[in-house]
């Protein structure tokens, strides 16, 4: 076994041994395991119209992270306290075939969170004009239901699965329909107008936190979020605005921290911006 590779070994065993203190000694020079600085965040792909079948789609690749997002819009009757609004029913989905520590049964913690999370964004932040929706007031709205399917889990998926159902969103339309005299729903199929403008478009920003050394890495992968007990997830739109906060962990986070992480935010918010219209 030549010196190299021997070298290579030890530095396995080691990662696999000492985790915490292998990241550590790299947190140690400002860098990661991975080669990324700590405030770079992974290469992101976005395609749309990758499903056929579903109304509007959209892929999203945050580095080893892949995520789609199917749309399927139905007609149903509106809430009684809100007769003029539709409904988006976010549904994230973390399986066996995307990583083996997710189990098959009922849906991970992971899973019902993020989609958990997604949804009172969607619900309290004025994001998506939900009554667009509406078909007539009172009697008939659409439904989206949109499918958030992890293909292979590293890391994030908070923020993969908001970019891919933004960018499925953008692209979004619906044949006109209209309630008849009988009671049924109409749609001209072959009339789709691109009527559905989002009020504000939402980017997650996810960094987790280390105290010793102290670091804040930007969009983690598996491995640093499972050596982390403290994530930040900021949520802005294209004007700065931010749209929500979320932190999970028990320590107290200094303000500065909580500045570079809008510092930060804000500029992948532009990035992926221009990524969703690119697409």
């Amino acid at each position: 076994m030549t010196t190299l590779e021997s070298t290579s070994k030890s530095f396995e065993v080691f990662h696999r041994i000492q985790p915490h203190e292998y990241l550590r000694r790299f947190l140690e020079h400002n860098l990661r395991p991975d080669g990324r600085l700590l405030e770079r965040f992974r290469k992101t792909l976005i395609t749309t119209g990758s499903i056929s079948t579903a109304n509007t789609s959209a892929m999203v690749r945050l580095g080893g992270t892949t995520v789609v997002c199917g749309i399927k819009a139905e007609v149903c009757e509106p809430h009684v306290e809100r007769p003029d609004q539709g409904y988006l029913v976010p549904n994230v989905e973390l399986s066996p075939m995307c990583s083996p520590k997710f189990r098959a049964g009922p849906p991970p913690e992971k899973a019902q969170v993020t989609s958990e999370f997604i949804h009172e964004l969607f619900t309290n932040s004025n994001i998506f004009p939900l009554e667009s929706l509406c078909i007539e007031q009172g009697k008939a709205v659409w439904v989206l239901y949109a499918d958030i399917v992890c293909l292979n889990y590293d890391g994030n998926i908070l923020d993969a699965s908001l970019l891919a159902l933004t960018a499925a969103l953008s692209k979004l339309s619906l044949p006109k329909a209209e309630v008849s005299e009988s009671m049924v729903v109409e749609a001209d199929v072959s009339n789709k107008t691109q009527v559905f403008q989002m009020n504000r478009i939402p980017i997650a920003s996810t960094f987790c936190v280390f105290q010793e050394p102290h670091a804040l890495l930007s969009d983690p992968n598996e491995a640093e979020e499972s050596l982390t007990k403290e994530t930040i997830t900021v949520v802005m739109d294209t004007n700065g605005q931010v749209c929500h906060v979320y932190k999970n962990g028990g320590n107290s986070i200094d303000s500065s921290v909580l500045r570079t992480c809008f510092e930060r935010g804000l500029e992948r918010t532009k990035e992926m911006a221009e990524l969703i219209q690119q697409a």
